[in-house]
């Protein structure tokens, strides 16, 4: 009896089990686990508004370009007016003066130094889009310029980034490991927070290209999606390029910058980047053209040929890294960000006799070398003002031209991305940390990270706008601004600015934005109530941000120029007192010497 029933629960298992086996293919579909996109950030630097050619631009970038057609142009875009505080905002999603960048450490006056929101430096405080990934399984890395802290606590490998190779400073060369001289004594480059040296054959775009695809090939085994964030030097001074790069734009730029101005603007209408027939301004500040002598004819067309070349090889270096991930099969399912972290520089480094004095010691100004390695070159207001059409202002100034700058982004491989759109609602840089986390189903933060309280998002997400929407994820809600005492007020399609010098007066004006982009007709006499209420919104702004006022007389210019001197200037100069005061003893005892041998003599 126990042996057969033994074998018949052996048989009613067995069928229950082929039962069991059979149903679940076909009753239960297993459903795929979503696979995160990678990220790819492009940050150009000091690229006008119309410095690339979907925006305007006869400069040739056909590969920012072809990202242009597969996804989302943002028309109405704005970041700060200087590269420190906008690269805060984008790492982070929150406001410049919560995030320790309430000015830089080159153009903070010595009164707001230490002061609260005022670190020169991006505190921890903040969660960086590195951390928030990271955290998720990305593996994240960092190339190029990072100018947001140079200590070991606050470089980019302490602050989320598994691997970087980063320069901590404005700017660099882009030839050799050489600093902007009279700013910096070295050029700050390390990897993986420990000092670095640059190869031989170093062209800053190829390499922070290269060494991103280096980083993404090394990790490619671990089966992670990546954020992948390349900050380009181009096209901050020094403007170099290779010479074919230059070379391609010998036969231009012969009709200077006002017809470049005008020839951007029309380009741009005709693109739907601006509304047709925009009433446009000519900046005090632009020299006029037919003014210039031959030889200054000859060294601004130059620099601006040079200009065009720099930003034509960053463009050639982001189609390598696209052809590598198409290669690699990443593409499809990676989102491209392309932005420029401000406006067009015009600081004209030659305006005054030290500096023309100090740079002629130091590099090799010749016409004929403008852009080449050794040189030391920058496009200045004129050309500033083309590169900014058809906004008024450039960088460092809260104009338009200061802070409205390109952004492109793409997901090839996603439908719901409008391919070839243009968004001209409202967009902030804050925003971009809220988009790529939603579009990557990455949770974020809600002012606690890791047990700790820091400072919550204030960006929003700009999912909407890339799916078609119309209008701003902003809506009617305020949006403040202030660096270096220029200042603004964003509301719906309205703007309130103050500009301090060299660029404004330091008044207050109202403009519509929609209507008049250029910023050419002040609405303040002819809506006051418009006018006041910004006020007050601006006035909140700055009180819970803790903006200061500026000290009487301060210029972001002369304080560059007193940074230099005090870090740069002074101890040369102390050097240079003390090595002719050797001197000096030396032949004065060579003098004494001679006389008394003489005397012993005679």
């Amino acid at each position: 009896m126990p042996g057969r029933l033994g074998g018949s629960r052996r048989a009613a298992i067995i069928a229950i089990a082929a039962l069991i086996a059979a149903v679940p293919l076909q009753a239960q579909p297993v459903t795929p686990v979503p696979r995160h996109p990678n990220i790819v950030i492009l940050l150009a630097d000091d690229w006008g508004f119309s410095d690339v050619g979907s925006f305007g631009s006869e400069i040739a970038t056909p590969n920012i370009d072809a990202l242009a057609r597969t996804g989302m142009r943002f028309s109405n875009f704005h970041v700060a007016g200087s590269c420190s505080p906008s690269r805060a905002m984008l790492q982070t999603g929150v406001m410049n003066h919560r995030n320790g960048l309430g000015n830089m450490p080159e153009t903070i006056p010595d009164e707001h130094r230490g002061k609260p929101g005022y670190d020169t430096v991006m505190n921890h405080r903040v969660v960086t889009i590195a951390e928030l990934l990271k955290a998720a399984g990305y593996r994240t890395y960092l190339t190029g310029k990072w100018h947001l802290g140079s200590d070991a606590g606050r470089l980019p490998h302490a602050r989320g980034y598994d691997r970087a190779f980063s320069l901590a400073d404005a700017g660099a060369d882009n030839f050799e490991q050489r600093p902007i001289e009279g700013m910096y004594d070295k050029a700050n480059w390390t990897e993986n927070g420990k000092p670095a040296t640059l190869p031989k054959d170093y062209y800053s775009s190829r390499f922070v290209v290269q060494r991103m695809i280096d980083y993404i090939e090394a990790g490619r085994q671990s089966g992670k999606p990546f954020l992948a964030s390349i900050n380009f030097l181009a096209n901050h001074i020094p403007v170099q390029a290779p010479d074919s790069d230059i070379a391609h734009y010998s036969a231009m730029y012969r009709e200077g910058w006002t017809a470049l101005r005008e020839a951007r603007a029309k380009r741009a209408a005709a693109l739907g980047i601006v509304p047709a027939g925009m009433p446009i301004v000519t900046m005090p500040t632009t020299p006029d053209w037919r003014k210039l002598d031959a030889d200054e004819r000859a060294a601004a067309i130059r620099v601006m040929q040079a200009y065009g070349g720099m930003a034509t090889a960053m463009d050639r270096e982001i189609g390598r890294l696209v052809a590598h991930l198409k290669k690699t099969g990443d593409y499809d399912n990676t989102i491209f960000v392309f932005l420029s972290d401000n406006g067009a520089e015009p600081t004209n480094p030659f305006g005054s006799l030290r500096n023309r004095l100090f740079l002629g010691l130091q590099y090799d100004l010749a016409t004929a070398n403008i852009g080449r390695r050794g040189s030391f070159s920058a496009i200045g207001p004129g050309w500033a003002s083309a590169a900014a059409s058809p906004l008024s202002g450039y960088k460092f100034s809260a104009t338009e031209g200061g802070l409205r700058v390109p952004l492109i982004i793409a997901w090839p491989g996603h439908a719901d991305i409008r391919a070839g759109g243009i968004s001209d609602g409202l967009a902030h840089v804050t925003d971009i940390l809220p988009t790529l986390t939603e579009l990557a189903g990455v949770p974020s933060h809600g002012g606690m990270w890791q047990g700790r309280a820091v400072e919550p998002v204030t960006g929003r997400s700009l999912v909407p706008a890339l799916k078609g929407a119309a209008g701003s994820v902003h809506g009617d809600a305020p949006l403040g601004y202030e660096l270096s005492g220029n200042a603004a007020l964003f509301r719906g399609d309205y703007k309130l600015v103050r500009n301090l010098a060299p660029t404004g007066d330091g008044q207050w004006r109202l403009f519509n934005l929609r209507a008049d982009p250029g910023e050419t007709r002040d609405l303040a006499p002819d809506e006051p109530d418009r006018y006041a209420a910004m006020m007050a919104d601006y006035r909140a702004y700055a009180k819970a941000n803790g903006v200061l006022d500026m000290p009487a007389g301060y210029t972001a210019d002369e304080q560059i120029n007193r940074y230099a001197f005090e870090r740069q200037g002074k101890p040369r100069l102390i050097r240079l007192g003390l090595w002719v005061g050797g001197i000096v003893v030396l032949l004065s005892a060579l003098v004494w010497w001679l006389r008394r041998r003489r005397a012993q003599g005679g």
